[in-house]
């Protein structure tokens, strides 16, 4: 059975290119993005990770490490950073771990249906595919994305989605579809109109069971 919502996302250790990782540590109290691509010096994964790079500030203003890895040594991906630096125009300052063992990828279940291991792997066999994880603070998966090889991520949306797990961590709050940050959220089924009212001012109820309010800033 993979790996669903709340479960406790697997502890490992792994070298990367910020040396020796060990997961649940480096986690500490942030949030974490543990994304997967299928082999490094490809066309797509070059302009994922590109994106990233050019994301870190968002993503240190959300309290949140981002880590990638593929099935390739560090040495590649040292290799590599050189060109998803240059195509992002911005520093791949995040870790890429190693994982040629396919350890990791077997612990997140990161490989498709029909992966072996032939000797010369290429992106159609042992490669992992393009999964997502967000991790809380707790070390728990609060969200999970699989992408095919051959679909780029939109960072965008992971990004929105990240946002969404935050806002609703720990409070009786549901995001609606397509929410973004400033919008209102749905007050949670368990608790009462009054009692909504009472903590939170004014709630907007547009069915029994669909009651908004906004967030204060």
């Amino acid at each position: 059975m993979g790996l669903r919502i709340n479960d406790i996302a697997p502890d490992f250790t792994a070298d990367s290119t910020a040396g020796e990782i060990r997961f649940h540590e480096w986690i500490g109290d942030s949030y974490a993005i543990l994304f997967s691509h299928p082999k490094d010096f490809t066309p797509v994964c070059t302009t994922e990770f590109g994106a990233v790079a050019q994301l870190a500030g968002e993503f240190a203003k959300r309290n949140t490490k981002v880590m990638g890895i593929s099935v390739d040594s560090v040495e590649e991906h040292v290799k590599w950073k050189k060109d998803i630096e240059a195509v992002a125009g911005a520093p791949a300052d995040f870790p890429i771990i190693d994982d040629t063992s396919l350890t990791v990828a077997k612990l997140y279940d990161m490989l498709p249906a029909e992966a072996y291991l032939p000797d010369g792997r290429t992106p159609a066999d042992s490669a992992t595919v393009r999964t997502v994880f967000i991790v809380g603070p707790d070390k728990k998966i609060r969200l999970s994305m699989t992408y095919p090889m051959a679909v780029g991520r939109n960072f965008a949306e992971i990004l929105r989605a990240l946002d969404a797990v935050r806002a609703t961590d720990g409070v009786p709050f549901a995001t609606p579809a397509n929410w973004v940050p400033g919008q209102d959220v749905i007050v949670a089924l368990s608790v009462s109109t009054e009692d909504a009212q009472a903590k939170y001012g004014e709630v907007d109820v547009k069915l029994p069971y669909l009651r908004t309010i906004k967030l204060s800033a």
